[in-house]
């Protein structure tokens, strides 16, 4: 894969105060080239693959990790083994389709969505958000 000079991907990364490395561009222009979307590690390994870029499980990992501590990425909260990064930062919530294993935003307006009886944090900790997932499943057709 070739990254121009003046890509987005590259922008982004030097505004963000990292290197520029090959690993990190591949992996900026998937994430930010197609607007807000949903990737985990294993799915950008794949993607990568198919354009012909190696790259390591690890190295993904520790770059996703990377880009959503500084921010650029936010890390979605789901139960089970796989880990979401979601390219859209704003504060939402998802949908979880469990057969898929894939999340779709909840576009609601901000405070559509209450949680009540949230107990007060540990001392020594502040609450920054609370994260709603909400799980699908088909709906059982009826039978004929």
């Amino acid at each position: 894969m070739v990254i121009a000079k003046g890509s987005r991907a590259r922008d982004l990364l030097a505004q963000a105060g990292l290197r520029s490395t090959r690993q990190r561009l591949a992996i900026a222009e998937l994430l930010f080239a197609a607007g807000g979307r949903h990737v985990s590690a294993i799915g950008l390994h794949d993607e990568l693959a198919r354009q012909g870029t190696r790259m390591s499980l690890c190295c993904i990992y520790s770059c996703l990790r990377r880009l959503s501590e500084i921010g650029l990425i936010h890390r979605v909260p789901v139960y089970g083994e796989t880990i979401y990064f979601d390219t859209r930062i704003s504060h939402h919530h998802h949908f979880y389709v469990a057969h898929e294993d894939r999340l779709i935003d909840i576009d609601v307006p901000s405070g559509t969505i209450k949680v009540h009886g949230v107990p007060a944090a540990p001392e020594g900790y502040d609450l920054i958000s609370i994260d709603v997932v909400l799980r699908l499943k088909p709906s059982r057709q009826p039978t004929r």
